[in-house]
């Protein structure tokens, strides 16, 4: 269940810009999932080129929130692909935010999830259950903090401390 499905960021901005707790990610975010606009109270993973957390994370009930997933800026490999973006979507999650490369792009696309990413890279991580899950990450520009409402389309990225209505 997502916050406000239909919330566009662009709106959200007219409406909330330059109040406390409202935050507008920097742009040189892709739209890879087959979901374009998407929303829900954030969950975090700190994945430093390693993506089992991230399995973990998508393995769970995801009850309409958004993973984001702060691999550093790392376009040395992938942290999600087709096989962890489906798992999201069959688990409930509204989408996925990737500070760093995803691949699979053809088949995360056909997936009824929304995934933001850097870019795209053939390799996949390691797997070492390196990171941390659930602390506050901090990326283009904006504090992702767990529980906090991000909201995602086209024009951008947003978070809220509230949901927004």
């Amino acid at each position: 269940m997502s916050d406000t499905p239909d919330a566009k960021t662009a709106d959200l901005c007219d409406a909330h810009a330059g109040t406390p707790r409202f935050q507008v990610a920097e742009p040189g975010f892709l739209d890879y999932g087959g979901r374009r606009s998407f929303s829900g109270p954030i969950s975090t993973v700190r994945a430093p080129e390693d993506n089992s957390l991230v399995r973990k994370a998508l393995e769970e009930p995801g009850q309409g929130r958004v993973l984001v997933v702060d691999g550093g800026g790392s376009r040395r490999c992938a942290l999600v692909g087709d096989v962890l973006a489906a798992l999201g979507q069959k688990n409930g999650w509204a989408g996925v935010v990737v500070n760093g490369c995803i691949r699979d792009a053809e088949e995360v696309g056909r997936t009824a999830i929304g995934v933001k990413a850097l870019g795209t890279h053939p390799l996949k991580s390691g797997k070492r259950n390196e990171g941390q899950r659930d602390v506050e990450v901090r990326f283009a520009g904006v504090s992702f903090t767990p529980g906090h409402h991000l909201y995602a389309d086209a024009d951008g990225i947003v978070t809220s401390e509230k949901p927004l209505r």
